[in-house]
């Protein structure tokens, strides 16, 4: 299989440019499956769901949300309605919607898709070791799942670290997001699994994690207070493109993908 892993959506721009791109890239990558976190769409804070709807029509298999899960409330009630559609899976047990989803791909493939939730420097939430061992509890990659992928949606990069560890040759893929900055260090791990620190963001080229440069310049300076609103102008994708191999469901090859509006693009696996 050959699978495509978007980072966070952020803002209206990132948004606009999924759309835009993913029905060419299904085609132009040969995809056979597309993960997009998609936690930020809507103007940067959580995801409305006619945002979530035309994700889903415009190619994408699955989405993941994060810590702006519930930034905009219609989504409670949206999520269960929408089985490809997966918050943290440690979230508190009462949460709306689930952690992991079983979806099948267009060509016939099942793919498992987990999120989880960091614990360092964010919000509390059950103890994200132990919730990896309840997500894979009863799955076999290449018997119950033909890949598994596992977003870890997390501030500090040593717990991505230790949950691709952790999986690594249970998993196909192991990813962070939520930084909005992408890493420099995809590669398969020993026993198979690929991994990414964070995958970044699908958003504005000229802002701060998506925001505006000169309103935050200005909040820092003392100058304005307040939330900082959107970024906007040419906008760029963050990602991992992955190879698996058909009969263990591991990667056979990764690579950080790239594509931008303003600048050269990083080329995609042959």
């Amino acid at each position: 299989m050959r699978i495509l892993c978007l980072g966070d959506v952020c803002t209206t721009s990132g948004y606009e440019l999924v759309l835009r791109r993913l029905p060419e890239l299904r085609g132009e990558l040969a995809l056979d499956f597309v993960l997009v976190n998609a936690e930020n769409a809507a103007e940067g804070h959580g995801l409305w769901p006619h945002q979530a709807d035309a994700l889903l029509e415009a190619g994408a298999d699955a989405l993941t949300l994060g810590n702006h899960a519930w930034d905009r409330s219609e989504l409670k009630d949206y999520i269960w309605t929408q089985p490809r559609l997966v918050r943290p899976l440690n979230f508190e047990t009462s949460a709306a919607g689930r952690g992991k989803a079983l979806i099948t791909a267009q060509g016939g493939k099942r793919v498992l898709v987990v999120q989880l939730h960091g614990n360092l420097f964010m919000r509390k939430c059950r103890p994200l070791y132990q919730v990896l061992e309840e997500a894979l509890q009863g799955q076999e990659l290449g018997q119950t799942a033909d890949a598994i992928l596992i977003d870890v949606h997390a501030e500090c990069n040593s717990e991505k670290q230790i949950v691709a560890h952790m999986a690594d040759g249970r998993v196909t893929a192991v990813f962070g997001t939520h930084t909005h900055v992408p890493t420099a260090d995809s590669q398969i791990l020993q026993a198979g699994t690929a991994y990414q620190t964070d995958l970044g963001m699908c958003g504005p080229n000229h802002s701060i994690v998506g925001f505006d440069v000169a309103q935050a310049l200005a909040i820092l300076g003392g100058k304005r207070k307040g939330r900082v609103g959107q970024a906007s102008g040419a906008s760029s994708l963050n990602g991992l493109l992955i190879d698996t191999d058909d009969a263990t469901g591991l990667a056979a090859r990764c690579q950080r993908y790239h594509w931008s509006e303003a600048f050269a693009s990083t080329p995609a696996l042959p």
